[in-house]
């Protein structure tokens, strides 16, 4: 039995044809957000990550470079954890699919399907797709007018072979029997209702295995074949684990608690890869959530584009940080576009958005809090715990609130918190600030205006903690400026239902000139 105080995440892996751009770090770090949760509820977290090394996109892409497969896979993972680390993401693994662990497990896997009897080999004609590495129906290439629906600009190649196939046929009525019984098992409700259709409609047994190539991971049962992208790539879910190579490891964290992956590809992760898991006697993961894509507006059209090395649209996250900052990437992201919709990236609306919500708000809440403290008080709060120092959230329902950001955050609705946290608990300390004007209160009455400032460091405390999993490093930011109790590493939405206690709050920020660092500089200013 799966121990309930931990949680696995995972993300699909990328392929490392070329760096990653916004549209897969949106994916990253909305998983990231769902892990730093996570763990502020008490959660032993396991955060999987990693790269789809075993393609034909990598080995073409290193031989354009000139180098064998091996050290070009190796120096794209360093890019590509180099960007995780700069986007402040807290993956506690990092996976490539042509490490040794998940070698051994693949062959493990494939060999438990193949004894089950749902592989069998044939021969095989069909169009094909370079972008998805698969092999698409008339169906899907009819609706999309000749084209693959997800790489339009790619010519679909006709290629004929014979190859290992998988019985995923055999799978649609158990399939649609978990879904039934497992109403949560696929979010949000719309890729749920996409994938029921999509089995409904009859599923095709898919070739799992390629003849003729050397890079990649031999079908055990027959090493002149490769196991297929997909068959492969799935796996490293349980292969990173301990599947194959670590049994008590792989029994403590199996099944996953969530994979978070692109609307795009639910289809392998909704009917493939559980149909692989039946035959192979594994568990199933315990839900999957697809969330939407981030998209540009092309400037000849006018036409919104999804975020594609395809087409030819990237942004690199690193330009993004080096611009603005890790910080107002993550906030953009999760704010601005739905995690389980679709969002718009452009560098205007990044600006604006990054003014407002940064510069002219959160920003200036803490320069003007440690200003005022500094200056009037010389940082030194005293009497904090002889008052409630709750007055700047009056009007608030703030067990019920608290409530709704927790639940709110558990289901991946990332905007509709953050709405919640700027409007309703920003907007609360903003307005105890105007019409408390602790900065005219000072000339008439200093005790009083200690009272008001006690409140509102213990304001910069709760929007600390509530702001942590979105942004982690303004949030350690905001609660080291003062000298709270409680270890930071330690804090959860729990610790913000009743005020902290201590008898003289010491302001603890650094200042130069009596002020602050400005912690986001305005742009354009």
């Amino acid at each position: 039995m799966s121990d309930p105080t931990r949680f696995y995440i995972t993300t699909a892996i990328d392929y490392p044809n070329s760096r990653p751009h916004i549209g897969t770090a949106f994916e990253k770090i909305g998983a990231d957000v769902q892990a730093r949760f996570q763990r502020m509820e008490g959660r032993a977290v396991h955060f999987l990550m990693g790269n789809d090394e075993n393609t034909i996109k990598v080995s073409q892409a290193a031989a354009r470079l000139g180098l064998e497969p091996r050290p070009y896979v190796n120096d794209m993972a360093r890019q590509f954890q180099e960007v995780w680390k700069a986007l402040g993401v807290s993956n506690d693994d990092f996976i490539q699919t042509s490490e040794e662990r998940h070698h051994v497990g693949c062959r493990k896997f494939i060999q438990a399907v193949f004894d089950a009897g749902d592989i069998y080999k044939k021969g095989y004609k069909g169009r094909y797709c370079d972008g998805c590495e698969a092999f698409k129906t008339d169906k899907e290439v009819e609706e999309a007018g000749g084209r693959c629906p997800d790489h339009p600009n790619l010519t679909l190649r006709w290629v004929e072979e014979e190859n290992y196939f998988f019985a995923q046929s055999k799978y649609a009525e158990r399939l649609l029997a978990h879904y039934e019984a497992n109403p949560d098992f696929i979010q949000p409700e719309s890729r749920r209702n996409e994938i029921v259709n999509y089995v409904k409609g009859g599923l095709h047994d898919v070739s799992i295995s390629r003849k003729g190539f050397t890079w990649g991971i031999k079908v055990p049962f027959d090493e002149e074949q490769t196991i297929y992208v997909w068959f492969d790539a799935l796996l490293n879910y349980i292969t990173a684990i301990g599947y194959g190579t670590d049994d008590e490891r792989f029994a403590q964290l199996w099944p996953a608690d969530v994979h978070v992956i692109g609307k795009d590809i639910t289809r392998f992760h909704c009917a493939l890869w559980p149909a692989m898991l039946m035959s192979a006697g594994v568990a199933l993961p315990r839900r999957v959530f697809g969330h939407g894509f981030v998209y540009r507006k092309n400037e000849e059209s006018g036409v919104l584009e999804k975020m594609s090395k395809t087409i030819g649209n990237i942004v690199e996250p690193m330009e993004i940080i080096q611009k603005f900052s890790a910080e107002a990437f993550r906030y953009y992201f999760m704010s601005q576009c739905p995690f389980g919709g679709d969002g718009e990236f452009s560098f205007e609306r990044f600006a604006e958005v990054y003014n407002a919500a940064f510069a002219d708000n959160l920003g200036n809440l803490y320069s003007r809090v440690l200003t005022m403290c500094a200056k009037y008080f010389e940082g030194r709060l005293e009497g904090a715990d002889a008052i409630d120092p709750t007055a700047w959230r009056a009007g608030l329902d703030w067990p019920a609130l608290v409530a709704e950001l927790r639940a709110q955050v558990g289901a991946f609705q990332y905007n509709l918190a953050l709405q919640r946290i700027w409007q309703d608990v920003l907007g609360s300390v903003n307005g105890y600030i105007t019409s408390m004007a602790p900065f005219k209160l000072i000339k008439t009455d200093p005790d009083a205006t200690r009272t008001v400032l006690i409140n509102l460091a213990e304001a910069l405390r709760v929007v600390a903690i509530l702001i942590k999993p979105f942004l982690p490093t303004t949030a350690e930011t905001f609660y080291r400026s003062f000298s709270y109790e409680k270890a930071w590493e330690g804090v959860c939405y729990e610790d913000t239902l009743s005020p902290a206690r201590t008898s003289t709050l010491i302001l603890t920020a650094e200042l130069v000139g009596g002020k602050p660092v400005p912690l986001f500089p305005k742009i354009g200013a």
